[in-house]
């Protein structure tokens, strides 16, 4: 065999090679996604079932189905874009701070440092939420939201 028909067999090789991978990455992609929302459509739905078995809805069951309401979208965003939205996570830990927070607070019911913490930490991730609405709005992520036309982004959603 000449170089020349190596070289043919290692490009096609090369290129069988990258078509497999591809398939397998988007396979375990779409897996991946589709387990991550059923789980949380679970979850979901266990939690309901459990508020109206147990007959009593707290603010603490209403921030849980928000958070995985959150997830949810988080994962039909990402199944449909194939980009992941940052201020949706920021959302989730903002909801499970303050779940965290009114719960502790109705709990134990007394003032301390722990609470202004949290509260810090919520003021921290809201301000983030701005920071990242601010840089996707202010440097868009595609040439044709540079030009005028809407940002295809998922950070605007």
């Amino acid at each position: 065999m000449n170089t020349q028909s190596l070289e043919k067999l290692r490009e096609r090789l090369h290129e069988n090679a990258n078509v497999l991978g591809n398939l397998f990455v988007e396979a375990f992609h779409y897996i991946g996604l589709f387990a991550i929302g059923a789980i949380t459509a679970w979850a979901g739905a266990l939690t309901c079932w459990d508020m109206l078995h147990k007959g009593d809805i707290t603010v603490d069951d209403i921030l849980l189905l928000f958070i995985y309401l959150e997830l949810g979208a988080m994962v039909g965003i990402y199944f449909k874009t194939n980009h992941m939205p940052v201020r949706f996570l920021i959302y989730v830990g903002i909801t499970a701070l303050t779940r965290f927070l009114i719960s502790d607070v109705s709990h134990h019911h007394r003032p301390d440092m722990g609470a202004i913490y949290i509260s810090a930490a919520i003021l921290l991730l809201a301000v983030a939420v701005l920071v990242v609405r601010y840089a996707s709005a202010r440097f868009p992520s595609t040439p044709q939201a540079s030009q005028g036309q809407p940002d295809a982004s998922p950070e605007e959603a």
